[in-house]
């Protein structure tokens, strides 16, 4: 059984709509990192499961994932876990305490995105609070040339996991930048979360 964990009901509702209920349980544990990676290891306590999935919608990086996509994690890097400093960001890995990326299952990547061979594959950011400027949006890139997309829970669903396969699954609403909510695409991502989650979970589930 696959554990699938969403921020929000909405992106639990576009998961079930194309997953198998006998392979696979889908549930919103809350919206960021603490609460993702509490209600994860709420749900793992029960001995249930035997990999675990954080899905639902994203910003995309501007040229690397368009809107509308769907993104696979390679990694989920929690992009502000560090200190700011005079001469930059340092994060937890630079500054000796810990680790601010933790790799996603080859075996769980693999199977999603050869069942989803249309996928955009690259590092997931994890952020508590969501890119608004351009600015902001500029530094991300460059700090992480292989971010593809932004979201607020991953890296704390995958260190919930606790050596349980992990991966991030994740559908494009808008670009990382201005917030422009006009310009989102909430109704289009949706359904592509609910287009993948039915092909993908015949395969990895």
């Amino acid at each position: 059984m696959i554990l699938v964990v969403t921020a929000v009901a909405a992106e639990a509702e576009a998961i079930r709509a194309g997953a198998d209920p006998d392979h696979v349980t889908v549930e919103a544990v809350g919206v960021g990192p603490a609460a993702a990676a509490a209600g994860t290891a709420r749900l793992l306590a029960t001995g249930r499961f035997e990999a675990v999935v954080s899905a639902g919608i994203a910003g995309g990086f501007v040229g690397r994932a368009p809107v509308g996509a769907v993104v696979v994690g390679a990694r989920s890097i929690a992009a502000d876990l560090g200190a700011e400093t005079p001469d930059g960001f340092l994060t937890v890995d630079e500054l000796g305490f810990g680790t601010s990326v933790l790799e996603s299952d080859p075996e769980l990547v693999r199977s999603l995105t050869t069942t989803l061979p249309g996928a955009v594959l690259g590092d997931i950011v994890t952020l508590s609070t969501v890119t608004g400027t351009a600015a902001t949006a500029e530094r991300l890139a460059a700090r992480y040339p292989q971010a593809v997309a932004e979201a607020m829970e991953g890296f704390g669903v995958a260190v919930a996991a606790a050596g349980l396969p992990f991966a991030e699954l994740r559908s494009i609403s808008n670009p990382v930048g201005p917030r422009d909510r006009a310009a989102w695409r909430l109704k289009e991502a949706f359904a592509a979360l609910s287009t993948a989650s039915a092909a993908v979970w015949k395969t990895c589930g």
